[in-house]
């Protein structure tokens, strides 16, 4: 079953797999009760004995090599670096970090990047503990590149997995083709009352454990393949994803085999699109899937249930386009035929989601698979408009990117439901985008800023990981692989080495530098997971199934606990602690394409061994761009540099053009050691007489470094505004240490139709929305701004709209209790 989603990403899939899975299969009590009585605590039992936590494949000669000690010692801890042979090469002391929120353990920091010699059999030695071995090697994760891949090759539908490519414990006859006791998908019926005819949608990966396949989810799985090509192509790295690279059948064809791979995807979502001269034409329907939950174990070739198609949706079709628009741009120079077909797809796809925009899945089609439902279909919308207008340059696909609110949006994390900064990458990163420059600026600076929040986040913690302690729910190694890939699209961007670093220390965390010490990818380190749950891949269920291959990735950590298996093992774990390899902890330990997607996407770029660009002088950096102060009082913005100078270097900040009522002056030095501190600078704005919102351009610069700048914008308050027909409505649902989630409903009580609302509110404490459903929410300074999503944005007289939000906070959590509905006050 396909992950529900973090924090940060609105979960829409567990209620489905705890009423659905939980009953799937009598195997299911089976494995509860033979499980070992160790099974429970083979995380902790690990982290006692090994407290010196490492990436546990190994590290880069020229990347980043920080490790993580548990140790409640105030003072620093003498380490040493080992070599195979148990001599010392590097030798320090331990940085007391103290309490790490996630994993409620107390943590030390080691950091031995300095060492750069390859070898074999390291081992980091603190207080007289010793870590599991590790390698330090250019070449070390080629073979996770490799078998990442493999991954979906095994989960490919309507194909034989042969025993030469996969190894003789993976082989297994195709499952799905018509031939029983499968009943498809050669020939598969719509569920009553969605459509009257049958259609061929063979092909495809299983989505996840089970055996179902979902446009939703295989969209952004494939772009992420796609675009790992794409991407190392740009870098002239390509040739290590070319053809007969990797183990899939169509190797020595003359296709790079990453796109091999997922052809086999594309071919299925392309089969899923309404035929011409059906109702809905154009569309993709949602997915495919038995009409029960599969028991588990079942091998594919062998289940018997009716497979069934499912209405057609906004969202799946506009997953089609981009996918397919996608595959017109980067497979052209392979196969013209088939990338004119899938631009052919792509345009009848849009054109049908234009037609039919609010054909939304419902949350209750969860009997026998997920149901994937997706309330807000805007940044579906702006991904392909964006793959569209990259491929062809028409001023229709550039017209619905520029005029989507999302498209001037800071960049959000994404997922399956969350779809616009996959936009955001292509418009940013493909040659030649028909944009505007400043339009491409501004975007290449929205996923800097947003990689440069995951590396705040990441520095503040005893594991370095880019998702804050409530991040960790169904799908949370997920989030982090996908944070990483925009940390690696920002090194791509600007060429600074920090990004490369966050993405590389993500991946320290997934291969074991985390609070269970373990390696939540099969086959790469010592204490890695092999019982991920799966259909096939079901050892601990039946002995005569294999565990899953090498470079299968567990779910993760779940503080939800939403699954038997968790429940009952974790009762009352740690946040980064809530994991359990057991076959049938489904919301800790299931595996799924899109989680695979971005492991494999990073594991290509790691694998590229050379050291890429450095920065040739240091560029200041300011946060937030823009700020807005209150007339008579002030905000702050910080300042700092984007790597160490050479020698001391002074940053002046001074006004450079705009409302002189603005001022913000400051001297700052930064040195060698100092220069990823941030400096706190303060903006204030006069008090005066007049009621305009002056802005101001402030420069951050000086010799030896790289300019900077930010804008400041006065929020004036000597006229009220004038008072609208509404009434809000904010109401705190949740509130745990310093997050807290929230809904706010308007209600129209005036006479007249509102057509598109932006809701307005500035919070009294310091507040920070970090994600938002249901309308786009932007942030600057304390000051919020709500704007429709488009089909919710027509408010009759009477009418309510409703959005919601998770947010941070420090202090206290008071509510806001000024509101303004299109810039006039609500009563």
């Amino acid at each position: 079953m396909p992950p529900a989603t973090t924090a940060r990403r609105l979960p829409r899939r567990a209620a489905a797999v705890l009423t659905g899975l939980a009953l799937a299969a009598t195997g299911l009590t089976g494995a509860l009760a033979a499980a070992p009585a160790t099974a429970a605590t083979a995380g902790a039992s690990a982290a006692a004995d090994t407290p010196v936590r490492v990436n546990q494949l190994g590290y880069l000669p020229d990347g980043p090599k920080r490790a993580t000690v548990v140790s409640s010692a105030t003072a620093p801890l003498a380490w040493q670096l080992r070599n195979a042979a148990g001599t010392a090469v590097a030798s320090g002391s331990t940085t007391v970090h103290g309490a790490d929120a996630a994993s409620g353990q107390a943590t030390h920091l080691v950091d031995f990047t300095a060492y750069g010699t390859a070898g074999t059999g390291y081992t980091l030695v603190v207080d007289g503990r010793a870590s599991h071995p590790f390698d330090i090697s250019a070449a070390l994760y080629d073979g996770l590149r490799a078998d990442s891949m493999s991954f979906f090759y095994q989960q490919r539908s309507g194909i034989p997995i042969d025993a030469s490519l996969a190894g003789a414990a993976w082989a297994r006859p195709a499952g799905h083709l018509g031939v029983a006791p499968n009943r498809g998908d050669t020939s598969v019926p719509c569920q009553a009352g969605v459509c009257d005819y049958s259609l061929d949608v063979r092909g495809g990966w299983y989505d996840a454990g089970d055996q179902g396949k979902y446009v939703v989810n295989g969209g952004i799985a494939t772009w992420q393949l796609v675009n790992s090509f794409e991407r190392a192509h740009r870098a002239g790295t390509d040739a290590a994803l070319g053809d007969s690279t990797l183990k899939v059948p169509e190797r020595g064809n003359g296709v790079p085999d990453v796109l091999d791979e997922a052809r086999w995807e594309l071919d299925f979502l392309m089969r899923m699109q309404v035929p011409a001269g059906k109702p809905m034409a154009g569309m993709a329907f949602h997915k495919v899937h038995d009409a029960q939950w599969t028991g588990l174990p079942t091998r594919p070739e062998l289940d018997s249930q009716q497979r069934e198609l499912h209405r057609p949706s906004t969202a799946a079709t506009l997953n089609l386009a981009a996918t397919a628009a996608q595959c017109a741009r980067v497979y052209a120079p392979y196969d013209a035929a088939f990338a004119a077909r899938c631009l052919d797809s792509a345009r009848r796809a849009w054109a049908a989601a234009k037609a039919d925009p609010n054909v939304l899945a419902p949350g209750t089609d969860s009997t026998g698979g997920g149901a994937y439902d997706d309330t807000d279909v805007s940044d579906e919308f702006y991904w392909a408009a964006a793959e569209l207008l990259a491929t062809t340059g028409e001023a229709q696909y550039r017209d619905a990117v520029t005029s989507s609110a999302l498209h001037t949006a800071p960049a959000d994390a994404f997922w399956w439901g969350g779809t616009a900064t996959l936009g955001r990458i292509t418009l940013a990163t493909v040659p030649g985008v028909a944009l505007p420059a400043d339009d491409l600026a501004r975007l290449r600076g929205r996923l800097t800023a947003a990689a440069d929040g995951y590396l705040a986040t990441m520095a503040g913690q005893g594991y370095a990981v880019p998702i804050a302690a409530d991040g960790y729910v169904w799908g949370s190694n997920s989030s982090v692989a996908d944070d990483a890939v925009v940390m690696a699209v920002a090194y791509e961007l600007t060429g600074q080495q920090r990004y490369r670093a966050g993405a590389l220390e993500s991946l320290d965390y997934l291969l074991g530098r985390n609070a269970l010490d373990r390696s939540y990818v099969t086959g790469y380190g010592e204490n890695a997971s092999e019982n991920q749950h799966h259909r096939f891949w079901a050892h601990q269920n039946d002995a005569s199934l294999p565990h899953p291959p090498a470079g299968s990735f567990a779910g993760g950590p779940n503080s939800g606990l939403q699954d038997p298996v968790a429940a009952e093992k974790l009762a009352g774990c740690a946040p980064a602690a809530c994991y359990v390899d057991d076959i049938g902890s489904y919301s800790t330990n299931e595996v799924a394409i899109n989680w695979n997607a971005p492991l494999a996407w990073l594991a290509a770029f790691a694998a590229e061994h050379p050291g890429g660009p450095q920065p040739t002088v240091p560029a200041v950096q300011v946060t937030p761009a823009s700020v807005t102060v209150p007339e008579g009082g002030s905000a702050a913005v910080a300042v700092r540099l984007s790597a160490a100078p050479a020698q001391d270097v002074t940053v002046t900040v001074a006004r450079t053009s705009g409302d002189t009522d603005l001022a913000a002056t400051a001297s700052l030095v930064f040195t060698p050691a100092n220069w990823a501190t941030a400096r706190q600078v303060t903006v204030s704005a006069a008090q005066d007489a007049d009621t305009a919102n002056g802005s101001a351009l402030f420069t951050a610069g000086g010799t030896g470094v790289g300019a900077g700048s930010f804008t400041a914008t006065e929020a004036d308050d000597d006229t009220a505004p004038p008072t609208a027909a509404c009434t809000v409505a904010y109401k705190v649902d949740n509130a745990w240490g310093t997050g807290f989630t929230a809904t706010v409903t308007v209600r129209n009580t005036g006479t007249t139709t509102v057509n598109g609302w932006t809701l307005g509110w500035t919070y009294p404490g310091d507040q920070r929305i970090t994600n938002a459903w249901n309308a786009g929410v932007t942030q600057t300074g304390a000051a919020v701004t709500a704007r429709d999503a488009g089909w919710n944005g027509t408010l009759a007289p009477g009418a309510t709209a409703g959005f919601g939000f998770q947010g941070s906070y420090s202090g206290s959590n008071t509510p806001p209790t000024r509101f303004t509905l299109n810039g006039a006050a609500c009563s």
